[in-house]
């Protein structure tokens, strides 16, 4: 496999949808706790990357070896189009998760528990995702496990990387009891920030799953579009779209986010214009691309806000 065709295997476009929520995930920490921990911070960016880099790769691996049909699995699958050996493909998937899971059982030995549980959530979603008699790709459950793993479970794990696990939850042993301590006030700011990345996030399954409508009916692909009837998801696609924008005023409103962060509104006549392109024709080659520009305009710009906050202190 050359350089070219591993690319193309990782789909390395959608890589920044890792990038963006774990950027933000590590800025509102600092902003927010007052911390940062650079080393965990970069081996934990390096992690996240590798293993979107494995689940897209074995996204596509198993695509080859479960389709229908061979006019599919050579001339749609990324593996049977671009000439490449099923076999290595999937040891590179192999060894991307062994550096993943190493890289992550060393940042759980550095902070705690609840990093091992939350990874060991993260990597079932994506081995699972389309591993398996019963991929998650193949039910209604793609856009929620997506959105979940990747808008919130990322950028928490880029917030624990840094501050003590009690900032979160803790753990207090009393009278023969272990007691459970939520810390309900950074709990909900962190989930108030998570918003825009897991509804961005699910919208760009979602409109990959409106684009491949009529493929993964021949395939047997019961995706959430399948279900709702893709009148509904073109709605909720929509309502995914934009939800983001008021969920950062709220957390503008109630201190959570600096007042920066209202950047955001700079990237709506764009993201406008982009969802009435998709919404007009959903094609995996000509359309569905500005969801992935959508996702990144927004995190873009929250991420640029919280950038601007740190470099001149704005509260």
């Amino acid at each position: 496999m050359n350089l070219k065709q591993f690319l193309i295997l990782v789909e390395p476009r959608s890589k920044i949808l890792s990038i963006l929520p774990c950027w933000m995930g590590i800025m509102f920490t600092w902003f927010y706790f007052g911390e940062i921990n650079v080393q965990n911070s970069v081996i934990y960016f390096v992690a996240a990357l590798l293993f979107d880099a494995t689940t897209s790769a074995l996204n596509n691996v198993m695509d080859y070896y479960k389709a229908t049909t061979a006019e599919y699995q050579e001339n749609s699958n990324l593996v049977g189009r671009n000439g490449m050996n099923p076999v290595i493909a999937a040891i590179v998937v192999i060894t991307m998760l062994v550096l993943a899971t190493g890289l992550g059982l060393y940042l759980v030995y550095k902070t705690g528990w609840l990093l091992l549980l939350l990874g060991m959530f993260c990597f079932g979603v994506g081995i699972f995702y389309t591993f398996g008699p019963l991929p998650l790709s193949r039910l209604p459950l793609g856009e929620v496990f997506s959105g979940f793993t990747m808008g919130v479970v990322i950028p928490v794990i880029a917030v624990l990387v840094n501050v003590k696990p009690s900032s979160f939850v803790g753990l207090i042993g009393s009278n023969n009891h272990l007691l459970i301590d939520l810390n309900w006030p950074n709990i909900l700011a962190t989930m108030l920030i998570c918003v825009l990345p897991v509804a961005t996030i699910a919208g760009v399954e979602l409109a990959n799953n409106l684009s491949d409508y009529d493929e993964d009916l021949i395939n047997k692909r019961k995706t959430l579009a399948m279900y709702i009837s893709k009148s509904a998801g073109l709605k909720s696609y929509q309502v995914l779209v934009y939800i983001g924008y008021f969920s950062t005023i709220l957390a503008v409103i109630l201190h959570v986010l600096p007042w920066p962060t209202l950047f955001i509104l700079v990237s709506l006549p764009k993201v406008i214009s982009l969802t009435k392109i998709f919404l007009k024709e959903q094609h995996k080659q000509r359309t569905f691309h500005t969801s992935l520009i959508i996702a990144a305009y927004e995190m873009g710009f929250l991420n640029l806000g919280l950038l601007v906050a740190l470099i001149f202190k704005i509260g």
